[in-house]
């Protein structure tokens, strides 16, 4: 189930938060919650629902096992643990990468194995992760109740495509929160802006992207057209979710952190990956980068950390070699930067903006691409020349505008206009503009089927 579908909005949402609303306690909440998630997973995932409780369950048992009194040996379950969530994401999401990696080997040929991916297992997998290595840390206590651990992995607004939650974060609102009538309001208005975010700018950029891409012999506008309708729809596919998740949150009284800070206004690469996808890069910070000692053990061994962590970022995106580039890019990226330090030279800011703009753009052709091969291939085509008319021949004025609307808002324009605007009167513009931006989702939703959610293959 999708948050932008119309069983989701016209049924699963309002019946839940109503029935939210009629509990009179916080168990009683908690407990609809948790089967209203396994509902949701099961709606698209129905035998993976079983994955999923065997992961909170091994995990809890593991976790009370760190925090038992006579926890002498508390570092074996948390091994256990790690490398079992490990295990469990391996062989659902990289046994067939792998597989085809040993095929490149000389006289082997290993059948492939062809195993469907259960939707959202990389984002609860790295929570339950944190959770296991926190209570080991002695950063949060242990949850003794098997129910409420279940809740923080399964809850519905971020089961399938993050924010990844730390535990730390939203254990005192799984044991006490309040639904106000301000708080459900503002809530609201976060969904239906991260809906128009999906089904407004990101569907139509989506549908531009994939004529560019499937085009035998794009010419370099038509290349750059596409890279650039892709930079887009991935962030307003991805934050659009991400507004949703933190909007249906705060409709049942739970608060998520942010998760995108307008990445595109990025003076560096280093600068972007504090404002892209922020809980994926602190998780990586905190249980990956500092661990394996940060840049506390030298300049080579820093190098080093970086690459690790750029490397296991992209292969958490997917088990394909374009994913493992796209990260390494990304940090060599992180390296040249380093170098230079273009943004201590305040006349290299300006340049080095837009430089990093272009490597953004060209680093999603390959994230985007199919294969290496392809990606090279599209790469080439955007530096070939090559004649205007098939760009031009998609550049209507509704895709213009459309276009327009995602280069505006990509950039914090909402937050000036409400810091001129001031608190009352941007809160009053605020319910005013959600109304028609729904009936406008509403149309889009009835008028189109194209609507796809690009987190969700990860």
């Amino acid at each position: 189930m999708v948050f932008s579908s119309t069983i989701f909005l016209f049924i699963f949402l309002p019946l839940i938060w109503l029935l939210h609303l009629a509990l009179p306690s916080v168990r009683a909440r908690n407990l609809l919650l948790s089967v209203a998630s396994l509902l949701f997973y099961a709606f698209g995932e129905p035998i993976y629902c079983l994955l999923m409780v065997l992961s909170v369950a091994v995990n809890y048992a593991a976790a009370r096992a760190i925090a038992a009194p006579d926890g002498s040996r508390r570092r074996i379950p948390m091994v256990a643990a790690v490398l079992f969530d490990l295990l469990m994401l391996g062989v659902f999401k990289y046994a067939g990468f792998l597989v085809e990696c040993i095929n490149l080997l000389p006289l082997i040929e290993l059948p492939v194995p062809a195993i469907r991916l259960p939707i959202g297992i990389s984002f609860y997998t790295f929570q339950i992760l944190s959770y296991v290595v926190d209570v080991y840390r002695g950063d949060t206590p242990v949850q003794t109740n098997p129910g409420d651990l279940f809740l923080y992995i399964a809850f519905f607004p971020q089961l399938i495509a993050g924010p990844i939650v730390k535990y730390h974060d939203i254990a005192a609102q799984i044991d006490c929160r309040t639904v106000t009538a301000d708080g459900a309001a503002q809530g609201m208005r976060r969904f239906v802006v991260g809906l128009g975010k999906k089904l407004l700018i990101s569907n139509p950029c989506g549908m531009l992207t994939d004529t560019a891409f499937a085009a035998e012999s794009p010419g370099s506008p038509l290349a750059w057209l596409g890279a650039i309708a892709y930079c887009f729809q991935i962030y307003y596919d991805f934050s659009g979710y991400s507004d949703m998740a933190i909007g249906l949150g705060q409709m049942f009284g739970f608060r998520i952190a942010e998760n995108f800070n307008y990445p595109y206004i990025s003076g560096s690469i280093r600068e972007f990956w504090r404002r892209w996808h922020i809980s994926l890069s602190t998780w990586f910070r905190e249980y990956v980068y500092i661990p394996l000692g940060g840049n506390r053990c030298g300049r080579a061994q820093t190098v080093i950390n970086k690459y690790i962590v750029f490397f296991t970022t992209g292969l958490w995106h997917g088990a394909s070699l374009n994913f493992v580039v796209w990260g390494l890019f990304h940090g060599t990226m992180q390296m040249i930067e380093q170098i230079l330090r273009p943004t201590e030279r305040r006349w290299l800011r300006p340049l080095w903006r837009v430089v990093t703009l272009a490597a953004i753009c060209l680093s999603f052709v390959i994230f985007r691409a199919d294969t290496m091969a392809d990606a090279a291939r599209y790469l080439g085509a955007m530096f070939a020349g090559g004649s205007p008319a098939p760009a031009l021949a998609l550049l209507d004025p509704y895709t213009l505008f459309i276009l327009a609307l995602a280069a505006i808002f990509s950039a914090p324009v909402l937050p000036r206009l409400a810091a001129c605007l001031g608190p009352r009167r941007a809160e009053i513009a605020g319910r005013v503009l959600s109304i028609p931006l729904l009936i406008l989702c509403v149309m889009a939703l009835a008028s189109s089927t194209y609507n796809p959610f690009i987190y969700f293959r990860f």
